[in-house]
């Protein structure tokens, strides 16, 4: 038998299979239809106080601000979040008090950019609990169990860890071979946030670059916002199929959002807004200098098309356009 181990992780995001295919079946039509609406609207009806929160992309890559000012500025409050690749999203989101609860596989840094000062504070201080830490690859796995529909997923990452001790997995011993095995819990998010490159009414979204976990987290989410840079004609979409990375019976709310990722990279559109994000980087050192930026771009404008053009308009967004141009080129395509 396996060694006894204490785990200390809160499991959170789990359903029974059953139960949740049959709130798939009961809340999420499978006919084309109409799903434009508006980020407030979106917000509002869809992400609700205590939710549970996956945001898609990761680091500082395809990340949609809009939603997250948004979410801000309309004071959604104790929300769980999936600290999966989380950075600049869950930094703006405990600044401005929206999140409580948190389970770590990688947040509170903004990467080679250093740690972040607002995230931190707020965990040890107490104000934001971390649930339980988990590894990236193990999320992915959590997602994917949700996806298809089964409790959990038989992996052997973590074995042997402290990340182990502190997560919500359980571990076994494999019938066939006798070692240990850890059994990674299904996770199935209340609501989860997208940026797209191109989407079309129904929700067929498309993804240039690298995935990452999005394939799996889209079909393990319960509810889904997508903001997109272009939407598009579905019959765009059918010309190639093959991109369409959350097919259109998965969204409940399509937004189109051009630049909705700023100050965060969109692969092939823009580049990251590196002076920007350094100043939420110094701001946020203090509590005063964080209420001071949330003052400035997000309670002191009305939607994002103005958070825009406070930060510089068309000439800062045509800026990062000729950054992205800039970049090399790896053989094939972009790098």
């Amino acid at each position: 038998m396996s060694d006894p181990v204490e785990f200390l992780g809160e499991l959170i995001g789990w359903h029974d299979p059953d139960e949740n295919r049959q709130w798939v079946r009961e809340n999420k039509p499978r006919q084309m239809i109409d799903k434009r609406t508006t980020v407030s609207a979106a917000v509002r009806e869809y992400v609700k106080p205590g939710s549970l929160l996956a945001i898609g992309g990761f680091g500082h890559i395809r990340i949609p601000m809009a939603l997250i000012y948004e979410i801000i500025r309309q004071q959604v409050r104790d929300l769980t979040m999936i600290g999966k690749t989380a950075v600049h999203d869950i930094d703006l989101l405990i600044g401005g008090g929206c999140v409580s609860r948190v389970e770590v596989a990688y947040a509170f840094g903004h990467e080679l950019r250093g740690l972040s000062a607002c995230g931190r504070r707020a965990v040890e201080s107490g104000r934001v609990q971390v649930t339980g830490e988990i590894s990236n690859a193990g999320y992915q796995w959590r997602f994917l169990a949700a996806a298809m529909g089964v409790p959990f997923m038989p992996v052997r990452t973590m074995l042997g860890t402290e990340t182990l001790t502190h997560s919500s997995a359980r571990v076994i011993d494999d019938p066939w071979s006798g070692k240990p095995l850890c059994l990674l819990p299904a996770c199935y998010p209340d609501v989860t946030l997208f940026h797209v490159h191109r989407c079309d009414k129904y929700g067929n979204a498309q993804i240039d670059g690298i995935l990452v976990e999005d394939f799996e987290l889209a079909r393990a989410s319960r509810r889904l916002i997508i903001t997109t840079e272009k939407l598009v004609d579905h019959e765009e979409i059918e010309r190639q199929p093959w991109r369409t990375a959350i097919p259109f019976y998965l969204p409940d709310a399509v937004i189109e959002v051009p630049f909705g990722a700023h100050p965060t990279e969109m692969p092939t559109q823009y580049y990251f807004d590196e002076e920007h994000i350094a100043h939420w980087m110094e701001v946020s050192k203090t509590d005063a200098g964080t209420r001071a930026y949330l003052d400035e771009y997000v309670f002191g404008v009305p939607d994002f098309e103005a958070y825009l053009e406070k930060i510089g308009g068309q000439e800062r967004r045509k800026q990062l356009e000729r950054l992205m141009d800039l970049r090399p080129k790896a053989e094939g395509g972009t790098a």
